[in-house]
């Protein structure tokens, strides 16, 4: 057997040479008189070592990446596309990841995500059918979680696909994290400033249950996302889980600060609008947040502390003129 025969042949096959000589090569080198005559002397170590990378599964080991980018998408690709564009052009001073949860777009989205070859993209078919049976359909906090466990940063930047960073967010948001852990402060995430467009004309970034701040959009810590168990799959199906997610933070004393500076464009549909005030989903959600954290952040008879902090910003860039083709 040697070395270019060893390559032709399958996986299994050349793993199981790799550990059958693991064993024996120490011998073989010790003792000539023994060795395997595909292995017949110490010079043919270099193509053993070869074989020894070959036989194991391809792993990434790059260490570098600080930021991972977590977008979920389904059927939009030319928000999509804004989006990703915005991340690309943010001049991120750190390595990074982009990943994207798609639930099984039919628009040409997963088309142009696999050209992309800066874009790590994970499916999840989340409508239809397979095999003559209905998928089963999967919450919003069951695919960020797909894309925060697979995550190589140590922070992940969390927008929507239909959202734009203004310039320099993200390193705004890398000098927020920096500042607040030299301080002594235990910190779990960053919000940013965000605003509807074109509805609204200010940024604000909006206090949850027990006025405490919460991640819109922004960044968190992966250590702490982990700590907490990750974002809640089974409770809440799109809404207001990501507030529960930052309020399990606070719970295990990490803290959630905001970034003045750092800035998101969202873009408002009108469509999306009009159904949440009629929507089953937002009214079950909103009792389950409710449920769940009454008696510790929520208390029926006390004064609610939920508010927004507003800011008055001019964008320059005029970044959100972007969305300008899909207005109508």
């Amino acid at each position: 057997m040697n070395y270019i025969r060893i390559l032709a042949k399958p996986f299994r096959q050349v793993k199981n040479f790799y550990h059958s000589s693991l064993t024996q090569y120490p011998t073989q080198l010790a003792n000539p008189g023994l060795a395997n005559p595909g292995l017949a002397n110490p010079g043919e170590l270099s193509n053993f070592k070869i074989l020894q990378s070959l036989a194991k599964p391809v792993i990434s080991s790059d260490k570098r990446c600080m930021v991972s980018v977590v977008i979920g998408s389904y059927n939009r690709r030319p928000l999509l596309e804004k989006a990703i564009q915005s991340v690309r052009d943010n001049q991120i001073r750190v390595p990074y990841e982009i990943i994207v949860i798609d639930g099984g777009s039919t628009d040409g989205s997963l088309e142009w995500l696999i050209q992309q070859k800066d874009i790590i993209t994970i499916i999840q078919h989340n409508r239809g059918e397979f095999q003559g049976k209905p998928l089963k359909r999967r919450s919003w906090g069951y695919f960020m979680n797909l894309g925060f466990k697979s995550a190589k940063g140590k922070y992940i930047l969390m927008i929507s696909d239909d959202c734009l960073l203004l310039p320099n967010a993200v390193n705004l948001g890398l000098d927020k994290f920096e500042e607040v852990d030299k301080a002594g402060v235990k910190i779990g995430g960053v919000a940013f400033y965000f605003r509807n467009w074109p509805e609204d004309k200010e940024y604000y970034v909006q206090h949850t249950l027990g006025g405490k701040l919460f991640v819109n959009h922004g960044m968190y810590l992966k250590e702490a996302l982990a700590a907490v168990d990750w974002a809640d799959e089974e409770r809440y199906v799109f809404y207001k889980a990501d507030g529960d997610l930052c309020l399990k933070m606070w719970q295990l004393n990490y803290e959630i600060v905001d970034c003045p500076g750092a800035y998101v464009e969202h873009y408002y549909d009108r469509n999306e609008a009009v159904r949440q005030t009629n929507n089953a989903v937002l009214d079950h959600d909103r009792e389950a947040y409710l449920k769940r954290w009454e008696g510790i952040y929520y208390h029926r008879y006390k004064r609610d502390l939920r508010r927004r902090v507003t800011r008055l910003y001019e964008d320059k860039t005029r970044t959100a003129d972007q969305f300008m083709d899909l207005v109508y």
